[in-house]
């Protein structure tokens, strides 16, 4: 009887012990609200005790609440996890007897917080509640943002200046001046693809300004300038054209046609203006054959290219033969240029010279034509992009 007593003792004292275990555990409970206000299922809650180690997780329920009971009195850190990523925390809970501790997140003021932060950063300017809220670190990285931030300010302010500098200068053919402006935008920023581009016409405007070595080096430096623009955008069928163009005037033929076949690849439909400007630029630099060439490769691109075709019959009669008696024979082809010029662009601003030359030739002007069979004519797109 004694021991069956003593049994009951101990049993007792062991529920006693058990009872006062259990009391010692606490409970955790809360909400989550989305960025858009509305209540969260799914959100992640990871518990992390911060003085000894233990870790706890539970998932927010269809209405956006959660409960965690069991944890054990202490120091924790609580962190709200969507998608993968922790988008809020909690520092410093301290659990408690008794009722569950209520810790809710509201992802839509994290929103608005950080909405408020950019807008510090960008003005420099901190609200006192803002600083309140803030942790040391935080406003040491907020210092170091807006420092940042005036240093990448300033820097384009500079850039803009420069750029603008050189584009003026362009514009009014003070040619020395454009360089610099552009060469010290570039020195800032070398990425830019329209600096290059006008650094490049600026230096090539210099060069026309210039003779001997100083012409020769300003038009080095503008073909480096177009090819280091056409680095950046290979693409660009306007400045291969460019390029071709400038490579043109140089006397480097095989380079220029080779960036008019690039931009034709690019925009066929503009294949033959290409081609077509190649042929005004040797034109204009006594490049005779060459010219000629480039104007036959607009009209294999664009059969209706009545620019072209004029141009073509000025190089055919420049071959023809006149005799003693002042009759001149064309050779095959001249005619027909004209001809189809004629009919092209009857008000052209080429048609007067094109009849006077037909009739020079003792031949007839046309004025009534058949339908062309070649395809409709394109749009012609500008001599430079």
């Amino acid at each position: 009887m004694k021991s069956l007593f003593r049994l009951f003792s101990l049993t007792a004292v062991a529920l006693l012990f058990t009872f006062g275990a259990l009391a010692q555990t606490a409970s955790l409970e809360g909400e989550v609200k989305g960025e858009d206000g509305k209540l969260l299922p799914g959100a992640l809650i990871k518990i992390n005790r911060t003085d000894i180690k233990g870790n706890y997780k539970v998932k927010t329920n269809k209405k956006g609440q959660w409960f965690h009971a069991g944890l054990p009195l202490g120091q924790y850190e609580i962190e709200c996890e969507v998608d993968g990523k922790v988008v809020d925390t909690v520092k410093g809970v301290r659990t408690r007897l008794g009722d569950p501790l209520p810790i809710n997140f509201d992802l839509s003021k994290n929103v608005a917080r950080k909405q408020a932060m950019e807008k510090a950063v960008a003005t420099g300017q901190v609200t006192e509640e803002m600083s309140r809220e803030m942790t040391k670190e935080q406003r040491d990285a907020m210092e170091k943002q807006v420092k940042e931030r005036a240093a990448v300010m300033s820097k384009n302010k500079e850039l803009n200046d420069a750029f603008n500098a050189g584009m003026e200068n362009l514009k009014t053919k003070n040619f020395q001046a454009s360089v610099d402006g552009f060469q010290k935008a570039v020195e800032l920023d070398a990425k830019q693809v329209v600096i290059w581009a006008n650094m490049a016409e600026a230096y090539m405007g210099l060069a026309g300004s210039k003779t001997g070595a100083e012409q020769e080096a300003a038009n080095t430096k503008g073909l480096e300038s177009y090819a280091k623009a056409l680095e950046l955008k290979s693409d660009d069928a306007g400045m291969h054209n460019n390029y071709a163009l400038a490579l043109a005037k140089v006397k480097k033929f095989d380079g220029a046609r080779a960036e008019l076949d690039k931009a034709a690849a690019l925009d066929p439909a503009n294949g033959g203006r290409y081609y077509y400007n190649m042929g005004a630029i040797l034109t204009n630099i006594g490049q005779m054959e060459a010219a000629a060439s480039s104007f036959k490769k607009a009209l294999e691109l664009d059969p209706n290219y009545a620019d072209a075709h004029y141009q073509y019959g000025i190089y055919l009669i420049g071959k023809a033969q006149v005799s003693a008696d002042g009759k001149i024979t064309p050779v095959p082809g001249t005619e027909e240029s004209f001809q189809k010029y004629i009919q092209l662009k009857p008000d052209g601003p080429f048609a007067a010279s094109a009849k006077s030359m037909i009739e020079s030739m003792g031949a007839k002007v046309e004025t009534s034509f058949k339908n062309p069979s070649a395809p409709a004519s394109k749009k012609a797109a500008p001599k430079k992009k």
